[in-house]
Order: C-alpha cells, then sequence, then structure tokens
C-alpha cells in the first residue's frame, strides 16, 4: 500500500488489520485490529488525526480527512460503503454510513445509526442512537428496529471475515484468458432485514 510519513507521524496498521495495496495512508493514520480498509481509499492524515478502531469497515474510493486539530474516528464495528467521504466527524459504534455519503466537520452519527446512501450529513450535526438518517441534508426519519442493527452487525460480520480471507489469500495474479471448468463461486448469505 503506498503508506507516506508527514514530519514524523507515520501511519500504523495492526497486523490483523487488511489495507489493500492501492489504499493511500498519509501521516497520522491508526487502523486498528480486524479493520478492512479497500481499494482507493485515501486516508489522509496530513492536518487531523485518522482513527479505524477495532472491527470498522472503509470501503472503497472512500476518503477521510480534518481540519488542523480534528480527528476523524470511525468507532468499533463501524460500517462506511462505497464512495462515501468523512472530513473530521465520528461514526458511532456498529453505526452505517451509506455509500456515497457526506459527513462533515464535527457531527456525530450515534451508535447503531445508519446513514443513509447519498445523504450529507451537516457539519455540527449530533444524531442519536438506533435511528435512520437520510437526505440532503440529512434529517432523523425514524427509529431503526432491533432486527436491522442486527441485520448491520451480520454485513459487518461478513467485513471481518473478508479481512482474514484477505490477509490469507490476496495477492496479485495475471488474468486468466478462459474461465476455469467448474469454475467455483463464493458462498453467498443473506443481508435483507426482515420486513423490509
Amino acid at each position: 500500500m503506498p503508506c507516506y510519513a508527514i514530519e514524523d507521524l507515520i501511519p500504523v496498521v495492526d497486523p490483523t488489520a487488511f489495507v489493500h495495496p492501492t489504499a493511500v495512508l498519509i501521516g497520522d493514520v491508526m487502523v486498528g485490529p480486524r479493520c478492512y480498509v479497500g481499494a482507493n481509499a485515501v486516508l489522509r492524515g496530513d492536518f487531523g488525526r485518522i482513527v479505524l478502531k477495532a472491527g470498522s469497515n472503509l470501503q472503497d474510493n472512500c476518503v477521510m480527512h480534518s481540519f488542523p486539530g480534528q480527528d476523524c474516528v470511525i468507532e468499533s464495528d463501524g460500517h462506511v460503503g462505497h464512495g462515501a467521504t468523512l472530513h473530521g466527524c465520528t461514526v458511532g459504534n456498529n453505526a452505517l454510513i451509506g455509500m456515497h455519503s457526506v459527513v462533515m466537520d464535527g457531527a456525530v452519527i450515534g451508535a447503531n445509526s445508519f446513514v443513509g446512501a447519498c445523504s450529507f450529513v451537516k457539519a455540527g450535526f449530533d444524531c442519536p442512537e438506533q435511528v435512520l438518517l437520510v437526505g440532503n441534508p440529512a434529517a432523523v426519519k425514524r427509529p431503526l428496529r432491533d432486527d436491522e442493527v442486527s441485520w448491520k452487525r451480520r454485513g459487518t460480520g461478513e467485513y471481518q471475515t473478508l479481512t482474514e480471507r484477505s490477509l490469507a489469500t490476496h495477492r496479485a495474479v495475471e488474468p486468466l484468458s478462459a474461465a476455469q471448468p467448474e469454475r467455483p463461486r463464493f458462498v453467498a448469505s443473506s443481508h435483507k432485514p426482515k420486513g423490509s
């Protein structure tokens, strides 16, 4: 992975975390145990600290950054979908940030809450625990049911398993010119919550 120091601050990656080789880590970045960082993610710790706590994931094409003196934090088991931008905010324990969402400076996403895909969370927004937040600007739509939170936990668990799979088997290869006979498939699991 491209990894760069700024002054004396060198990124830290726990050995049980997986960071894709195309992700870029700069400066004051701390990636905790069992985290997953996807392809082309950028963690830019050149002003404020960037922190991924245990079991969290930051998927493909995401960006994390902060203003000087501010941290950008994904708490334990936080789940950040493809293409999201986090700037100087905090994503609470077991919270989910939907694909292509933007969460701005000083915003706090409460534990077990979901930010819907393509939402814009304004600076300083304080999101309660276990709610659905959607829109531009994002607003609380409704409380989340326990089965919806459980569905999210299973999805994050899949990313924690993917971390282990990637550490064990991820490698650069040349593509095949044709599919092998009886090509195997990954075992699928259902993540759809009841009542959706």
